[in-house]
């Protein structure tokens, strides 16, 4: 006799069943994302009318509407333009905080001039409120960590912007560690009081590291591991330099000791272009709306053109200053680069597949098969003044609908 728990428990077995039947023909929960224009930034270039079909947290199609069919089950999320999610490739976000306040500002230990062993991903916030914030506004990477301001300040990592703990979000917990020479690195400390000193203090923690490779029991120092790191090409050395003789002093370190290195800020990097594109350092530029004084004094809105011109890998940051760690938005930085002679192209490069190509992070910066879908839904052209972040998505998962 079926009575009514008995047909509610044939309907809910009916139903598993389907929904067994679903996931194993389509994977889990679908998205399709339909563009007027969609940027993959590969060599697809881009697509009019595109589709992106997106299965358990990775892009499995992509084309023209006309080659791509849509799944019946999938969600669609319609755009005018569609990019990668973009990605802030050096900032502070995470352990530097929106109220601007003591208890929300780690990014900066000014007990020692070096302490190559201190650890973003220990001190990362990912409840943080500005980072909910970039999120929003289409930043789902986030390079963070240790600011300028010490000749080492410590090691940068790399999260998403969606998750809510730190194993959820990390990426990669070990990115760079984080050096800066010239004035940046003399004003929180007693030594070094010069640019000679602190470059000769940097060169001797180098040097203690590379010799305590040769001994038989390996070191416990934690400082020294991680710079013996750095110098068997296992992590690149992101150095922080803005004057042009404080970037030939890098580059001499660079060539001294060959370590990989990622010159960071770069104020004047043009007017050792040359050099740079000859030691094969890729740079991620200061802010193009950089405050220019002390060491940024020289900063140019034509410098991102500048370095694309000479053939130098580029992509543009968020950054830190001090007096207001709270964070830009690289789209915006972008944005005025463009403006001032930086291509199209090359300018939502900066802030999608260059940063991925820079700092080795393979499964994002790109729209093409295989790749984690991230991505930024906008409303019109994204460099457009007018134009909102309406949809991010990250991992597969919606993480904001709002237009921003």
């Amino acid at each position: 006799m079926l009575t009514f728990r008995s047909i509610r428990r044939y309907n809910l077995a009916l139903v598993a069943l389907l929904c067994i039947g679903l996931v194993s023909q389509a994977g889990y929960a679908q998205h399709a994302v339909q563009a007027d224009t969609l940027y993959t930034m590969t060599d697809q270039g881009p697509i009019v009318n595109g589709v992106v079909l997106i299965e358990e947290g990775t892009i499995a199609e992509v084309g023209p509407a006309t080659e791509v069919s849509v799944p019946s089950d999938a969600t669609v999320h319609e755009a005018t333009v569609a990019t990668p999610g973009l990605i802030d490739p050096r900032g502070t976000v995470g352990l530097s905080g929106i109220h601007n306040v003591p208890a929300d500002q780690d990014q900066l230990d000014t007990s020692e001039p070096m302490q190559p062993a201190l650890r973003a991903i220990d001190a990362y916030n990912p409840r943080e409120q500005l980072v909910s914030f970039v999120r929003q506004l289409g930043i789902t990477t986030v390079h963070t960590g240790h600011a300028p301001g010490a000749l080492i300040s410590g090691q940068t990592a790399t999260f998403s912007t969606a998750g809510e703990t730190v194993a959820s979000s990390v990426m990669d917990s070990l990115t760079t560690v984080a050096m800066t020479l010239g004035p940046d690195a003399q004003a929180r400390f007693e030594s070094p009081d010069t640019r000679g000193k602190g470059v000769a203090m940097l060169r001797q923690q180098l040097l203690d590291a590379r010799a305590a490779m040769d001994t038989e029991e390996p070191t416990t120092d934690l400082g020294t591991r991680v710079l013996q790191k750095v110098l068997r090409g296992e992590v690149p050395a992101l150095v922080t330099a803005h004057r042009a003789h404080d970037i030939q002093a890098a580059l001499r370190l660079q060539e001294e000791f060959g370590f990989d290195m990622i010159l960071d800020g770069a104020s004047e990097a043009y007017l050792v272009a040359d050099e740079i594109e000859e030691a094969d350092v890729p740079v991620i530029l200061h802010p193009t709306m950089t405050r220019p004084s002390g060491t940024t004094q020289n900063a140019a809105f034509t410098t991102a053109g500048r370095l694309h011109e000479a053939g130098i890998p580029v992509a543009i940051q968020s950054g830190w200053e001090p007096y207001v760690p709270k964070t830009r938005i690289v789209l915006y930085e972008a944005a005025i680069a463009m403006a001032n002679g930086l291509p199209r192209r090359a300018a939502l490069e900066s802030i999608t597949s260059a940063p991925a190509e820079i700092l080795g992070l393979d499964r994002i910066g790109t729209i093409a098969s295989g790749q984690a879908a991230d991505l930024v839904l906008f409303d019109g052209d994204p460099f457009e003044y007018t134009t909102h972040v309406c949809t991010v998505i990250d991992d597969g998962n919606v993480v904001s609908t709002e237009c921003k």
